[in-house]
């Protein structure tokens, strides 16, 4: 796929702002997308859409294929008829700078009850809706209304065993047992993907394309691992065998302990693929360009036995290759793809990457110190196919990462962070002042056809503002910016760089 020469900004949803606690895909994800165009840029990258389970990661979903109830506009159901102001009244005291999970679902869960109330679910189009998506939705509802109706919302492996192992009868039972509150599911799930074709719709008129993360891996408490364990290395009472994760990194001495399943490979590659070209066929409805997590994890992945507590005690183990994404193309056709090609990279992750054309990602705060790929990254050694960010997610802010203060979440020394502190001074002649300015000046000018850039580093934010820390297991995913912190002057910077650099 041709990029075409642009820049844009990293914001997921939940960081807007609004007065319900989370951000959302209402009135003020259109002013953000205002506020992109009016900067010159045309790319709004988010973090994976779905339901949220573990630690309310984007990156541990309740489904592959479900939205997150969680950025539902209730403002939009109020205009709609669907609430009313007494129904959310009073609102709890929300923080304007942070999302308290917990709170949010208590209260957002309560306001969508409410909604689903005065909605009609003999109507032509939830019919439609439910119809047309019923090879994902049907098992997605069962799963979050067995859930919802679960002590504590336990894992699905802890139900009846009848349902554990899907037993007909017993799945039949439970529909009907549970048939409003599937109904409920299956509306929040209407809901949602209006709203976001919507948003989409409206981006696309402003020529602003919409990226978005493909995680690599499923959570093991989700409806697609419940619904097709054989898929996955799992025992014979659905608990995971083998788990995925990365060695020793930058982030982390130990490695990081994702804890999702492995894919069994074989299995998947014995029918064609099906599950993941109707995987990426979703991902492609919703999104114009897919960045793909954890792109090494398809030439081999990093598998860990389920037992160990860290993840150091794993092995290299070769992953699907050329031949899926050739079931991909064969079935899709041209693959909108970004390819995450971090971490242990080889050559064999390269020749994967560009047989099939997907751009590369390079990360300026990893250019200055030892980072295996840390030459790759400095931006005289760009290449035009390939998509550079100042950080990502899981990076320190800019300035955060300047400042040092995350340097307790990472492998590096004091004398590591002084050294790349100096080179990255010398490199982008700055005395530091507006680090997070150089930062975009240097990416905005290089050739790479792509730059995107965190929202936090357009605002110049400490480490208070990071989004996630990996190998942490709390506290993560929670920063939102407040209405006031985004001014015209952020905008006209951003505009005139683009326009300076041909953006």
């Amino acid at each position: 796929m041709t990029f075409p020469r642009s820049s844009g900004i990293l914001l997921h949803p939940t960081s807007l702002p609004g007065r319900y606690g989370i951000g959302d895909l209402g009135p003020e994800a259109y002013g953000f997308a205002d506020f992109l165009a009016s900067a010159g840029q045309k790319l709004w990258q988010v973090l994976p859409l779905g339901p949220t389970g573990y630690g309310d990661s984007p990156y541990q979903l309740f489904s592959a294929f479900a939205g997150n109830p969680l950025l539902i506009s209730l403002d939009e159901l109020i205009r709609r008829g669907l609430l009313t102001e007494l129904d959310i009244a009073p609102l709890p005291p929300f923080s304007e700078e942070c999302v308290d999970f917990s709170e949010v679902i208590r209260f957002k869960w309560s306001a969508l009850r409410a909604a689903y109330g005065r909605f009609n679910t003999n109507s032509s189009e939830f019919a439609a809706f439910s119809g047309g998506n019923d090879w994902w939705l049907d098992d997605y509802a069962l799963f979050m209304a067995l859930k919802h109706a679960s002590r504590e919302q336990s894992v699905w492996t802890t139900w009846d065993p009848a349902i554990v192992s899907r037993q007909p009868g017993a799945l039949a039972t439970a529909c009907d047992r549970l048939r409003n509150e599937i109904e409920f599911h299956k509306f929040t799930q209407l809901e949602f993907f209006r709203q976001w074709a919507a948003l989409q719709r409206y981006c696309r008129e402003r020529g602003i394309r919409i990226m978005g993360d493909v995680p690599i891996y499923v959570a093991h408490d989700s409806a697609e691992v419940w619904a097709y364990p054989e898929l996955f290395e799992l025992d014979s009472k659905g608990n995971p065998v083998k788990v995925a994760g990365v060695p020793p990194d930058y982030f982390s001495a130990v490695g990081q302990l994702w804890g999702n399943p492995i894919y069994r490979w074989d299995r998947i590659a014995a029918d064609g693929y099906k599950w993941w070209i109707a995987r990426i066929r979703a991902a492609m409805a919703s999104l114009d360009i897919i960045r793909l997590d954890h792109f090494r994890g398809f030439e081999a992945y990093w598998e860990v036995p389920a037992t160990e507590p860290h993840a150091v005690r794993g092995r290299w183990v070769d992953g699907p290759g050329a031949a899926l994404f050739e079931a991909l193309q064969n079935a899709l056709g041209e693959l909108p793809m970004v390819a995450e090609n971090l971490g242990v990279i080889t050559s064999g992750v390269e020749g994967l990457r560009k047989h099939f054309g997907f751009p590369g990602m390079a990360i300026l705060q990893f250019a200055f110190g030892t980072d295996p790929q840390a030459p790759d990254f400095k931006p005289h050694n760009y290449s035009r196919d390939l998509v550079a960010y100042s950080g990502t997610h899981d990076n320190d802010t800019t300035v955060g990462w300047w400042s040092s203060a995350g340097a307790a979440f990472s492998t590096r020394t004091a004398e590591e962070v002084s050294e790349e502190r100096e080179f990255a001074k010398r490199y982008l002649d700055t005395d530091g002042r507006e680090i997070h300015w150089a930062f975009i000046r240097a990416l905005m000018a290089s050739v790479a056809n792509t730059v995107v850039v965190p929202l936090q580093d357009v605002l110049g934010l400490g480490s208070e503002a990071r989004m996630n820390t990996p190998a942490t297991r709390s506290g993560n995913w929670r920063w939102r910016y407040r209405k006031s912190m985004l001014a015209d002057r952020h905008a006209e910077r951003l505009g005139e760089m683009a326009a300076t650099y041909d953006r």
